[in-house]
């Protein structure tokens, strides 16, 4: 019974170390498991970080990309607003230069207008001059035959003389009224030829000032639509390089999370 016991002793013995035995195989083919699936996992983790990595830098060279393409673009932008104002201011000399050049021609036009009419007044005033002077010396020599015919025939012709002499001075006052008449008509008509030069100089004045106000609005105009567009474009610009940038976070964001 003592050796029954024994035997039973040894086969419970062999039994718990064929049992610890199994246990320990279990336990070191879970655990080689367990590192296995670690060891996957480690990879795998390695894996994304380094494609997390690889998409960071590629957006990063992307937005460098973009802010190079992004910093021409705004160059070539200011040399075409550069070139558009100098072409704009070009412009507008030349349309200043014009207008003094037509003001100056318009100035000779006038100045050449005056002297033509102060020739043609002092011709006239030179030909009424000698038409006075004939006008005299004819009356005065009909005066003095009168004169010498009334001093032959005597008293009996001083009637007669001093009609003659009444005619006379009535002629003489016809010829100043005509004369007077003359001088009237000629200052109407330079007043009025002085008006109406005026006038059309002051509506082609007008009409170049109307014109010259036009073109600066439409120069205006355009200036600020071209300025609307380019902050448009800017701010289209910034907002896409802020959201490329956006990208450049933490890659293990996900993993420490």
């Amino acid at each position: 019974e003592s050796y029954e016991l024994k035997w039973a002793g040894e086969r419970d013995t062999n039994n718990y170390k064929k049992q610890m035995d199994n246990e320990r195989r279990e336990s070191l083919n879970f655990r080689n498991q367990e590192a296995a699936r670690r060891d996957a996992v480690m990879r795998e983790l390695l894996n994304l970080t380094q494609e997390r990595e690889h998409e960071s830098y590629m957006l990063k060279w992307a937005g460098e990309n973009d802010g190079k393409k992004y910093l021409a673009d705004q160059a070539e932008l200011c040399r075409q607003s550069l070139a558009f104002r100098n072409a704009e201011g070009k412009r507008h000399r030349d349309i200043d230069e014009e207008m003094r050049a037509k003001i100056i021609l318009e100035n000779a036009q006038n100045e050449e207008l005056n002297a033509a009419c102060q020739s043609d007044i002092q011709h006239y005033q030179e030909e009424c001059a000698a038409r006075d002077r004939a006008s005299l010396c004819l009356r005065g020599k009909e005066h003095f035959a009168n004169k010498m015919q009334a001093e032959s025939d005597g008293q009996v012709q001083l009637h007669e003389d001093h009609e003659s002499h009444v005619l006379d001075t009535e002629a003489w006052h016809d010829v100043n009224d005509y004369v007077q008449e003359c001088n009237r008509r000629k200052r109407l008509s330079l007043v009025f030829r002085a008006k109406e030069k005026r006038r059309h100089f002051q509506i082609e004045r007008d009409q170049a000032e109307v014109k010259i106000q036009q073109q600066h609005s439409d120069t205006y105009y355009r200036s600020e639509d071209a300025r609307s567009a380019e902050l448009a474009k800017l701010k289209e610009k910034a907002r896409v390089a802020l959201a490329l940038w956006s990208f450049g976070a933490n890659p293990f964001a996900t993993l420490l999370e």
